[in-house]
C-alpha cells in the first residue's frame, strides 16, 4: 500500500483480530481517543428468518433483543416475510418497533429489499416497483434511512424439513432471462432503480445498491450503475465477500474507489470456540481487508453481521437456533477485534 503504516499482511491482520477481540462488549477504538465517529455493528434479521436452520424464524423483537444481548450496535430488517413485508409493517407497526428498538438502546439501521428489476416480463418489473415504493414507505416510518437493493435477486425456496435451496430459484432466473443480451437486461434494471430512486427521494431514503449477481458481476458494476442512474438518493452497499476473484489489496483499493459513496456493508462466516480462541469455519482472508478499507475511507456506517447460506448438518439434522446464537455472539466479537486492529494502523 502507499502507506508504510498499512503494511499489514492478511493473515498478521486476521490473527491479531481474533486474539486482541477480547471479552464480549469490548468497544471499538475508533472515537474512544479523539472523539472521532464510530465504526458500528449491524445484526441482519436475515440470520434468524428461519430459512437456513431448523426451527421457525424469531420475530423482529426477538431479533432485536438478541442484537442487545451479543453486543451489536443496531438491527437490519429483511423487507419480506415473516420479518419486515411492507404488507405487515403499517405505519402504526413500524413507529411500536422503533420504539421498543429504542427503549433497548438499538437502531434500526437500514432494511434490506428483495428486489428483481430484471425481469423480461414488464408486469413483473411493475410489480417490483410497487414492492420497492412500499419498502421505501416502510424503511423512512421505521427511521432506518437506508434501504439494500439489487439490481436482480433470483429468490429462495423454503424446504420443509427445514433449510433452503437456491438453486430452483437460479434455474428459472437464467431460463427467463437466456434470450436476452446483457445490455438489455442492464438497461431494464437502470430504468426500474432510476424510479426506485424517485420514491427514495420523496421521503428521504437512501438506496445502497449491492454488489450481488446475477446482474452485477463486480463492484465496477456497482459504481458505473450509480454513475448511470445519477441520483443523490442511490449509494452503495459493498460487500467483500461478494468479490470471490479480488485479493486483500484490491479490495483495500475498491474501498477507496467507493469513498463516500458506500453506506452499508455486510460480514458473515461460521465461528466457533477452542482454546478461549474464536476459530473461523472459513479462511477469513478478505474480512480483515474490507474493514481495513472501510476504515482508510472513514466509514462511520454500520458493517452488518449476516448468517445466510446453508449450515450445517449434526446426527442427520439440520443445525437450530442455538447454533446461530453461537454465531451471532461470536461474529460481533470477531469483527469488534477487527475494528480495533484496522484502528490502530490509523494511528
Amino acid at each position: 500500500m502507499e502507506d508504510a503504516r498499512h503494511e499489514i499482511t492478511r493473515r498478521e491482520l486476521a490473527r491479531a483480530a481474533v486474539l486482541g477481540a477480547g471479552a464480549l462488549g469490548t468497544k471499538s477504538l475508533f472515537g474512544t481517543e479523539k472523539g472521532e465517529p464510530q465504526m458500528k455493528l449491524g445484526l441482519y434479521s436475515i440470520t434468524y428468518l428461519g430459512v437456513w436452520y431448523r426451527g421457525g424464524a424469531l420475530t423482529l423483537e426477538q431479533v432485536i433483543a438478541r442484537a442487545k444481548k451479543y453486543g451489536y450496535d443496531g438491527v437490519e430488517i429483511d423487507g419480506k416475510r415473516p420479518h419486515g413485508n411492507p404488507l405487515d409493517m403499517p405505519k402504526s407497526r413500524c413507529r411500536d418497533l422503533v420504539r421498543y428498538a429504542r427503549d433497548r438502546g438499538i437502531e434500526i439501521y437500514a432494511v434490506a429489499g428483495n428486489n428483481d428489476f430484471s425481469s423480461p416480463i414488464p408486469e413483473h418489473r411493475e410489480a417490483q416497483l410497487v414492492y420497492m415504493r412500499e419498502l421505501i414507505r416502510m424503511t423512512a416510518e421505521l427511521d432506518a434511512k437506508i434501504l439494500r437493493v439489487f439490481l436482480a435477486w433470483p429468490g429462495v425456496t423454503l424446504l420443509p424439513e427445514g433449510g433452503g435451496r437456491y438453486d430452483i430459484a437460479q434455474k428459472i432466473w437464467a431460463e427467463s432471462h437466456k434470450d436476452f443480451p446483457q445490455e438489455r437486461i442492464w438497461q431494464w434494471c437502470r430504468e426500474g432503480l432510476k424510479e426506485a430512486c424517485r420514491f427514495a427521494a420523496d421521503h428521504g431514503v437512501m438506496l445502497a445498491l449491492q454488489n450481488h449477481k446475477p446482474v452485477v458481476h463486480g463492484y465496477k458494476d456497482v459504481l458505473r450503475m450509480i454513475q448511470e442512474v445519477d441520483s443523490p438518493n442511490l449509494k452503495a452497499c459493498f460487500d467483500a465477500r461478494l468479490e470471490h476473484e479480488m485479493g486483500p489489496e484490491e479490495l483495500v483499493r475498491a474501498a477507496r474507489e467507493f469513498g463516500a459513496l458506500q453506506v452499508l456493508s455486510h460480514y458473515g462466516n461460521e465461528y466457533s470456540e477452542a482454546g478461549g480462541k474464536i476459530v473461523l469455519k472459513e479462511d477469513d482472508e478478505n474480512g480483515p481487508a474490507q474493514v481495513q478499507g472501510l476504515a482508510e475511507i472513514g466509514y462511520i456506517g454500520y458493517l452488518g453481521f449476516e448468517l445466510c447460506h446453508p449450515l450445517p448438518t449434526v446426527n442427520g439434522q439440520l443445525v437450530d437456533v442455538e447454533y446461530v446464537d453461537q454465531n451471532a455472539r461470536l461474529a460481533q466479537i470477531y469483527a469488534r477485534g477487527l475494528i480495533n486492529e484496522a484502528a490502530k494502523q490509523k494511528v
